[in-house]
């Protein structure tokens, strides 16, 4: 069978592929598209990342204003129990749903759908159930896949993809991992009720975000009675004859001598130590494509990978794994391949991201830390404050609300802005165009506050003073 040719072969209908695959056909229908996927269209986002991870937060956080509803004069009786079941039916539904509008789009677009699993024959030729294809441009927009360590009885245990697969609420859960993704499903499983511990290989948490909103979110992990379980490595993962798993690791504190403990009875254990690239089974060896180590795309800063006419873009490359980066990236490689657009390209940097932890923690821009080595500590100032938001003003519980501003030189532009607390998901966009713009402490300071809301405190703080850290 001859080959079949496209103008656009994009492998993968994940976030990134299918973004790209769009506005490659929204700027020239004239194109010959075609995506491939061997499973879900929607790719990690829509079947095991942040659509129904959403909804168990949104689950959680409900959960969360039951608890409160008394301080706010309901007289509530819970009748029933949390009822996983219908709530996973609901949300695999709606999961669903969306699989069915991602082909559907690519079908108004006259974009062709190819269902299996693809592997580079040559440099720009495909094969997918033994039919080969051809394109002219290919993207490589896979995804990735979490990590398993290499460790007794990691195959016994699940990643966070097998957490959509539960089909009841275990009691008790052990979830490995310090992350936004351990951090999150931890957060979702303790406000639902579970018996949940978190370990974490090093003494704190998110260590890739501001270590001041790490710490904040740590000490109200603890007040809300999070179990977590600091400087220690797993060893080992037993399973006993009534099913239940132990944890064996090694606690390794600064000072003391390293002590081996083992935490038993839990029903589940999660993995949440990271995402290697689905990049094995491609073929990559036909195409002069290089990875790293990891098995990474490398690629420059227009998406190119080292092999001419072959692209790629999201999670495949191991650079921020977020799901509006694919898209964006897509795009503008679309817009440059295929609208004489030569130095479209997504820019890396002030990128915001949201953790859906309780409480939700939003941030954009450096750190203090890489703010103070990119433009040394002196020409760094910093604002910050702590509060509790309004909302608990009438309940029991007292989770404060965290914000910092990072400032740099006589004109105190924001190159950093963390928040941690309720509401941090919904009000950090509105802000990262401020600081992708090149908003300043002043300029902050012009603009009059809402009020009462939390989102005022980043206009209000220390306004009209300079303070330095």
């Amino acid at each position: 069978m001859a080959k079949q040719f496209f103008n656009y072969l994009v492998i993968g209908a994940g976030s990134g592929g299918i973004a790209s695959a769009r506005r490659a056909a929204l700027l020239k229908p004239s194109l010959k598209i075609a995506v491939i996927e061997k499973a879900r269209p929607g790719g990690t986002c829509v079947n095991v990342g942040c659509v129904p991870k959403k909804v168990m937060f949104m689950t959680a956080t409900v959960n969360e204003a039951l608890h409160d509803a008394k301080d706010y004069g309901f007289d509530i009786v819970k009748k029933n129990k949390f009822d996983w079941a219908m709530l996973k039916e609901k949300r695999d539904a709606y999961v669903k749903r969306l699989n069915g509008i991602y082909t559907s789009n690519l079908g108004k677009d006259n974009i062709t759908y190819i269902q299996g699993a693809a592997k580079f024959t040559g440099p720009r030729t495909i094969s997918v159930e033994g039919v080969e294809y051809e394109g002219e441009h290919v993207l490589i927009a896979v995804g990735g896949r979490p990590t398993i360590p290499n460790i007794p009885g990691a195959e016994l245990c699940d990643t966070s993809d097998e957490f959509f697969e539960w089909d009841t609420l275990p009691n008790k859960v052990l979830v490995i991992g310090a992350g936004y993704i351990a951090v999150e499903i931890a957060g979702i499983l303790h406000n639902l009720g579970v018996d949940t511990t978190l370990v974490a290989r090093r003494g704190a948490i998110l260590r890739s975000f501001d270590h001041d909103i790490g710490k904040n979110l740590m000490s109200e992990m603890s007040d809300a009675g999070q179990k977590v379980q600091y400087h220690t490595n797993p060893d080992a993962i037993e399973k006993a004859e009534d099913g239940t798993f132990t944890f064996k690791g090694t606690v390794s504190e600064p000072g003391q001598e390293p002590k081996q403990i083992a935490l038993e009875g839990f029903e589940k254990v999660m993995f949440a130590i990271g995402r290697h690239a689905n990049t094995e089974t491609l073929g990559l060896d036909k195409t002069g494509v290089n990875t790293d180590s990891r098995g990474q795309i490398l690629v420059d800063e227009f998406q190119q990978t080292s092999a001419e006419g072959v692209y790629a873009v999201g999670d495949v490359c191991g650079k921020a794994l977020l799901t509006p980066v694919a898209i964006a990236a897509g795009r503008h490689l679309s817009h440059r391949i295929f609208n004489s657009e030569p130095d479209r390209k997504l820019s890396y940097e002030n990128i915001p991201t949201v953790v859906f932890s309780h409480p939700p923690i939003g941030t954009v821009g450096l750190t203090q830390a890489e703010a103070e080595e990119k433009y040394g500590a002196a020409n760094i100032k910093i604002h910050q404050s702590t509060f509790t938001n309004m909302y608990f003003a009438m309940t029991t519980r007292k989770p404060k609300t965290y914000m910092k501003l990072i400032c740099e030189g006589t004109e105190e532009k924001i190159v950093g802005l963390h928040v941690m607390g309720l509401g941090a998901d919904e009000m950090m966009q509105g802000f990262s165009i401020a600081v992708v713009a090149g908003a300043t402490k002043k300029q902050f300071d012009s603009t009059v506050a809402i009020h009462p809301t939390s989102a005022e405190e980043f206009v209000t703080m220390n306004w009209g003073l300079s303070t330095k850290s």
